[in-house]
């Protein structure tokens, strides 16, 4: 039996589900096996972090099993944000989340969805709680520094990236642990798999606290957009843009922070050059998709303009989006902005020459995507 089948089989997962999710935690583990920068801790704390993915998928499924009717809940024309890491896309996610309305998936469900979440406890579920109670415990000292570009905390929308991880067909073992192989296998499979347990989640945290829409984000839907657009035919694509040369800054000292636990030491110039050009491949399939497919309206927007009156945002969001924006829906977004200001845990200071780049390589690599999109950088 290969470390894949009996890590398989310890969740208890089985038929169609365990061989969906068999080649990307194959490709996972060969790669954690070819890692040579990662640690000892580190690569205890990738195989802890797999099979919680595992146990998370297992979770979802067994529920299912007990209450076939989860099944059969539809998702009716959720929103999904796009776009480049460090371009507003967890800021205009917050924002819309704000909204009663609306729905997004909380970090504390996502983390530990088994029973399903309810409408009449959702607001006292200890699982809350207990996550924030894991974060105090577990986000400090070099670890600490996340928070100041990514916040962490029970009631704060997850991205996708955590759903897809549990079928093995999204980029966050790349993001935590390198894991060069596992990327290369990722950028060019089939994810329909990914999707298909993407909508079972959705469907999941639906069914005894649903809402009249559910928004969702994360970047490396981008890569995928046909595997995506096939499950949710009905979707609705927001993307905001900013300029790659400060997303590119950005995003390499939080991989760096996220990194830092799992290596011994991180060549940040390596990072950097693995960075600008694994964000750009995503751009790349982005832009071909949008290409071949114009009739389907995609709502591209200035990070800038998200930030100068996140209020005009949303309100663009839910046009585009055919939602109802509500005095409540304008109060809400308001409200969360004064509540979370981008220095609420200290400031994200980051510079491009750290990770041995120049304003010039950005620029030549994403020329492309700059020729596209320049009027909303």
């Amino acid at each position: 039996m290969t470390t894949a089948e009996l890590m398989l089989a310890e969740a208890g997962l089985v038929g169609d589900i365990a061989a969906g999710t068999m080649p990307g935690l194959t490709a996972a583990l060969a790669a954690l096996d070819q890692e040579t920068g990662i640690s000892a801790d580190g690569r205890t704390r990738a195989l802890a972090q797999f099979r919680d993915n595992l146990s998370r998928l297992a979770a979802i499924v067994a529920d299912r099993a007990a209450h076939p009717e989860i099944a059969e809940i539809a998702i009716d024309r959720p929103v999904f944000i796009l776009g480049l890491p460090r371009c507003g896309t967890s800021i205009l996610h917050a924002l819309i989340g704000a909204d009663p309305q609306v729905r997004t998936p909380l970090q504390w469900e996502v983390a530990e969805p088994s029973p399903p979440p309810e409408a009449a406890t959702f607001d006292t579920d200890p699982r809350a709680a207990g996550f924030d109670a894991y974060v105090a415990a577990n986000f400090t000292g070099a670890w600490a520094d996340i928070l100041k570009a990514h916040p962490i905390g029970a009631r704060i929308p997850q991205e996708c990236g955590m759903i897809l991880e549990t079928a093995f067909q999204g980029i966050n073992p790349t993001m935590l642990f390198s894991l060069p192989g596992y990327y290369d296998w990722y950028h060019k499979a089939d994810t329909s798999f990914g999707y298909q347990v993407h909508k079972m989640w959705l469907q999941h945290l639906s069914w005894r606290n649903p809402r009249q829409r559910w928004v969702l984000k994360v970047q490396e839907h981008a890569y995928h957009l046909g595997e995506l657009m096939r499950t949710y035919p009905d979707a609705v694509l927001v993307q905001p843009h900013r300029d790659p040369v400060t997303v590119m800054a950005s995003i390499s000292r939080l991989i760096e922070v996220i990194r830092c636990v799992s290596f011994t030491s991180i060549d940040r110039a390596a990072l950097g050059r693995e960075l600008l050009h694994l964000w750009h491949d995503g751009q790349v399939a982005s832009m071909a998709w949008r290409k071949a497919n114009p009739q389907v309206r995609v709502l591209d927007l200035r990070f800038k303009d998200i930030v100068a009156d996140p209020v005009a945002a949303v309100r663009q969001v839910y046009h585009h989006a055919g939602m109802d924006f509500t005095a409540t829906t304008e109060q809400a977004v308001s409200d969360w902005w004064v509540a979370n200001p981008s220095d609420k845990h200290g400031q994200h200071r980051y510079e491009l020459a750290d990770y041995g780049l120049t304003r010039e390589q950005v620029e030549t690599v994403y020329a492309d995507y700059i020729q596209t999109y320049g009027d909303f950088l």
